[in-house]
């Protein structure tokens, strides 16, 4: 009746821990990959039930748990069955997919062997009543039984409910930890990555073919038989899960670090060449300028010199005259198109204007409410980086949605609220966005993303010297529920070197 009892409370711990390793899986995979599946919900059960297949199959088939050929061909098995799940039913690159597949099973593994280490401390509980019963504290056969029963179910309880919690934190801490999903795992960096989680599955592989020994026909754990490895295994394991994880945040570091690089090279570049070309297009604009002035006044003297004799030569006064105005109306394009008091700032807008009439012809170009103030603190060639990178955007936005036939535009405004220079800068866009779920920005859709997608980032150091920060949204609006992409940019009017 007890052992009855006993094999169907084991039975149903085993299908308790299947169907949560399944749905740890599942959650797991989901948090790194983008389904295929029309119905995220039908696919993870899916997944659940295929886990829960292969792994009574695979229990039926390999009854012994501790064998060292069997539990080889047990987790090569699991492998290749992780992998043909992520195959048929997720969107993610093979390096990523195999990574996911060996830390998922090196971290099931490890947590397996350390949530065992609770039997362990049981023998004590056991030898007790042993010592009771053979003094004859306990005289019924059948209390000693119950007891025996008693701890054994007890210590599995807690034996499975430390794996499901252990193994439950270590992968919610490793969806934590690698927080640049998205990006593209390279062969050196996928070798980096797998070492560890190889590392701690061969070790557990290890510990499995030498947990158990039969001596003189007495099955005896490593514990008994080499006291000091209860201290020395569960360090190793514990070891391990931590090389997989702080493994984890060292590639993701490298990856900020690079990308960091990569941002600064870029802002370095975009700084010389707006300090090189600052005082450049200041002299050229005065000089313009100046230049206008002059030949107007010089074009109004001449033209009434031409009024003058236009009525004693008739006709060829007339024809001069002409000339003349089509003369004047050249001197006026000289003049910039856009005028907000800061003569950089012109500069920046009419050429990216340009740039923009150039990609996409008839594009709405307003900055009717972009105005600088005389005494404004903030260095040129910062408020050049916001707006060379920002523009830069939008000019790529608004050219994807000159080909879907759209009306585009580009709207900057700015205004102040006490010390505090807003900027906000609007354009339209197409409606879709790569979300970057661990970034602050979207993501780019560029093939190159380790150069491209920084411009953001880099306004962000460029306000960030002003105690500033970067915000963007989008909305609809209008009948047509028109896609519109806002980014407002804050920094601090005060001097910064």
């Amino acid at each position: 009746m007890y052992k009855l009892v006993y094999d169907l409370f084991a039975y149903g711990m085993e299908v308790f821990l299947t169907i949560f390793q399944g749905y740890c899986l599942q959650r797991f995979y989901t948090a790194f990959m983008k389904t295929k599946w029309p119905s995220p919900l039908v696919q993870r059960y899916l997944i659940m039930g295929l886990w829960c297949a292969v792994r009574f199959a695979m229990s039926f088939w390999w009854r012994s748990d501790y064998a060292s050929v069997q539990t080889q061909e047990k987790n090569l098995v699991t492998i290749a069955f992780l992998i043909i799940v992520t195959q048929l039913l997720y969107e993610a690159g093979r390096g990523m997919k195999l990574f996911l597949a060996v830390t998922f099973l090196a971290v099931e593994e490890s947590c397996i062997l350390l949530a065992a280490m609770a039997m362990e401390l049981g023998e004590p509980l056991i030898t007790l009543v042993n010592w009771c019963f053979g003094k004859g504290i306990i005289t019924s056969v059948q209390t000693f039984s119950v007891l025996i029963y008693i701890i054994v179910i007890g210590l599995q309880t807690l034996t499975c409910v430390g794996f499901a919690l252990l193994l439950r934190f270590m992968l919610k801490i490793i969806t934590r930890r690698y927080r640049e999903k998205e990006y593209p795992v390279h062969k050196t960096e996928l070798f980096f990555l797998l070492t560890p989680g190889m590392v701690s599955l061969l070790t557990c592989v290890l510990l499995r073919m030498l947990m158990i020994a039969v001596e003189d026909k007495i099955p005896r754990t490593l514990y008994n038989r080499h006291p000091g490895m209860f201290f020395m295994v569960p360090a190793i394991l514990v070891l391990n899960l931590l090389a997989i994880v702080y493994g984890i945040k060292l590639f993701q570091d490298m990856i900020l670090l690079h990308r960091e690089k990569s941002s600064r090279i870029v802002l370095e570049k975009q700084i010389h060449s707006m300090e090189g070309n600052i005082q450049e297009m200041n002299r050229v604009y005065d000089g313009l300028r100046g230049m206008r002035h002059d030949m107007k006044n010089q074009l109004a003297v001449v033209r009434q010199l031409v009024e003058e004799t236009a009525r004693k030569e008739g006709e060829a006064g007339g024809e001069l005259e002409n000339y003349l105005a089509e003369l004047n109306q050249t001197i006026n394009r000289l003049e910039l198109r856009f005028h907000t008091g800061n003569s950089v700032v012109d500069a920046i807008l009419n050429m990216k204007y340009h740039e923009a009439v150039q990609e996409v012809p008839g594009i709405q170009f307003d900055i009717e409410n972009l105005i600088f103030p005389e005494k404004l603190e903030i260095q040129n060639y910062d408020i050049g980086i916001v707006l060379c990178n920002a523009l830069d955007n939008a000019i790529e936005a608004c050219v994807k949605l000159k080909k879907e036939e759209n009306s585009p535009f580009i709207q900057v405004s700015s205004f102040f609220q006490g010390k505090l220079f807003f900027m906000e800068i609007e354009n339209s866009f197409n409606g879709r966005l790569l979300q970057n779920r661990q970034g602050e920005f979207p993501n780019t859709d560029k093939e190159d993303k380790e150069t491209h997608g920084i411009g953001l980032i880099n306004i962000k150091k460029a306000v960030e010297k002003y105690q500033g920060a970067v915000d963007w949204n989008t909305s609809q609006r209008g009948t047509s529920q028109e896609h519109i992409f806002t980014l407002t940019v804050m920094m601090k009017n005060e001097r910064r070197e």
